[in-house]
């Protein structure tokens, strides 16, 4: 399984990126699922589901399905956020991982950058950034240093080339 990551500070648009390549990469053939990391304390569950109730009185998982979906809910309580590489090996293998966030993980990543959100670029400090995406890629060609490979926030396509030739897939379960 190859794992790809959209990098970028929060409002960047990696969100936006992220669901705009998932139709373009499954119309390529490939199968893809991805990963998004939060900052925020988050809740997928609901107070008064029987779900909740049963993490409320210290169930450490709870596995919640039906017909057409399941999701399981591990509580963390006082232990640590887990490493990426233990959360990717809990994903059901596919021919790419799209990864959301985990900005400082060791991966190949692409980072999402506007100029607009007044927000610091991540890849002069990141040398597993290996292209930047932009609303402003002739702005940022007047940048000083090295940069890596810019492609237009707005071609879909092209980035997904991009990530497809990186990641060496040619389409279909690799």
């Amino acid at each position: 399984m190859k794992v790809f990551g959209i990098a970028g500070w929060s409002g960047s648009g990696k969100t936006t990126l992220v669901v705009r390549l998932l139709p373009e990469l499954g119309k390529r053939g490939l199968v893809v699922s991805t990963m998004k990391h939060t900052h925020h304390r988050f809740d997928i569950d609901r107070p008064g589901k029987d779900s909740f109730v049963h993490r409320e009185a210290g169930a450490k998982e709870v596995l919640v399905a039906s017909s057409r979906r399941w999701a399981l809910m591990h509580e963390l309580r006082d232990d640590p956020e887990p490493p990426v590489e233990e959360l990717i090996a809990r994903m059901t293998p596919v021919d790419l991982l799209l990864v959301e966030g985990f900005k400082h993980h060791n991966h190949p990543k692409i980072e999402v950058h506007r100029h607009e959100t007044g927000k610091p670029l991540l890849s002069p400090d990141d040398a597993s950034i290996i292209a930047i995406a932009t609303n402003d890629p002739e702005g940022m060609t007047a940048m000083p240093g090295d940069t890596p490979p810019l492609l237009n926030l707005d071609d879909t396509q092209k980035i997904a080339d991009f990530i497809i030739e990186s990641c060496g897939l040619t389409g279909g379960r690799e």
